[in-house]
C-alpha cells in the first residue's frame, strides 16, 4: 500500500513456447512475464530481450503456481493445463499457424488484444508492413528458386515460406503443397537454378541432414540466392517480413 491506496499488481503473462515468447515480449514488455525455457535460444527473434526475464516450464503445476491473467501459445502446453486454466477463467490466446501476412497481420491483432495492448500490435503490424515495402521486387521478372531446410526439407504452396517468397518477387520451385523431403539424387540429377536456404545458421542443426550432403553443397555453390536466419523462420509472427527483405536484399 501507498499512502493507503493499494497497487495494483502488474498483468502477468505465461507464455508457454518459444513463438508466445516473441509476442508477449513485443506487445507487453512492461507485463509480469513468465516466459518459456527457450526464451533466448539462437533461433528466437526476441532472444536480447528475454535475457533476465523469469523462465517457467509449460507444466500445470508452474501455471498454478505463477497464477497468469493471460496465457500465450502457439503449440506449447499440454490439454489439461489448458483445460485448467480456462475453468479457472484464465484468458488464453493461441497464435495460429498463418500462411501469409494477412494471417500474421490477425495473429497479432488477437494476441495484442488479449494483452490490452492495441497500440503496439498496430505499431508491429506498421513495422512489418514497412518491411514488405522494402521487399518488393524493384523489376517484374521473377527469379525461380527451391527452399531448402538442413534437414532436407522444401516448402510449397500454403506455406509462409512461399508468402515471404512472393513477398521478395521470387517464385517457388517446389511443385507440392505445404512442406515436403527432397532427396539429394533429385539434386543432383536436377539442380535447381537458386537455392534459398533455411536454419543453415544453426550449426548443430541437423549438421548431418541431407541438405548439408556434400553433393548438395556442390549442386548450391555458386546458387544460393539467400540463407535466411532460423529466428525469422520460427514463428507466423512479423518478422516474416525480415525474411522477406534478407531474400530480396540477397537477391539484389
Amino acid at each position: 500500500m501507498t499512502g493507503g491506496v493499494a497497487e495494483a499488481r502488474p498483468l502477468r503473462v505465461l507464455s508457454l513456447d518459444q513463438c508466445a515468447d516473441q509476442y508477449v515480449l513485443a506487445l507487453r514488455p512492461d507485463a509480469e512475464l513468465a516466459l518459456s525455457p527457450r526464451a533466448d535460444d539462437p533461433d528466437a527473434w526476441l532472444r536480447e530481450a528475454a535475457k533476465g526475464r523469469a523462465r517457467v516450464r509449460p507444466t500445470l503445476e508452474a501455471a498454478v503456481s505463477f497464477q497468469p491473467d493471460v496465457v500465450v501459445r502457439y503449440w506449447g502446453g499440454e490439454p489439461r493445463l489448458l483445460t485448467r486454466l480456462e475453468a479457472r477463467g484464465t484468458s488464453v490466446a493461441v497464435i495460429a499457424d498463418a500462411t501469409d501476412f494477412d494471417g500474421i497481420r490477425a495473429n497479432i491483432r488477437s494476441v495484442a488484444q488479449a494483452l490490452d495492448a492495441r497500440e503496439r500490435g498496430e505499431a508491429l503490424i506498421a513495422r512489418m508492413d514497412a518491411r514488405l515495402a522494402e521487399a518488393a521486387p524493384a523489376t517484374r521478372q521473377a527469379p525461380t528458386a527451391l527452399y531448402l531446410t538442413a534437414g532436407g526439407f522444401t516448402a510449397g504452396r500454403e506455406t509462409l515460406i512461399d508468402a515471404i517468397f512472393r513477398a521478395a518477387g521470387f517464385r517457388n520451385a517446389a511443385e507440392k503443397p505445404y512442406f515436403n523431403p527432397v532427396s539429394v539424387e533429385r539434386i543432383a540429377l536436377s539442380p535447381p537454378v537458386l537455392f534459398v536456404l533455411g536454419f543453415f545458421d544453426q550449426a548443430r542443426g541437423d549438421w548431418r541432414g541431407p541438405g548439408r550432403h556434400p553433393v548438395v553443397r556442390k549442386a548450391a555453390k555458386g546458387r544460393v540466392a539467400a540463407s535466411l536466419a532460423a529466428s525469422t523462420l520460427t514463428c507466423p509472427a512479423w518478422f516474416a517480413a525480415d525474411a522477406a527483405a534478407m531474400l530480396r536484399d540477397g537477391a539484389a
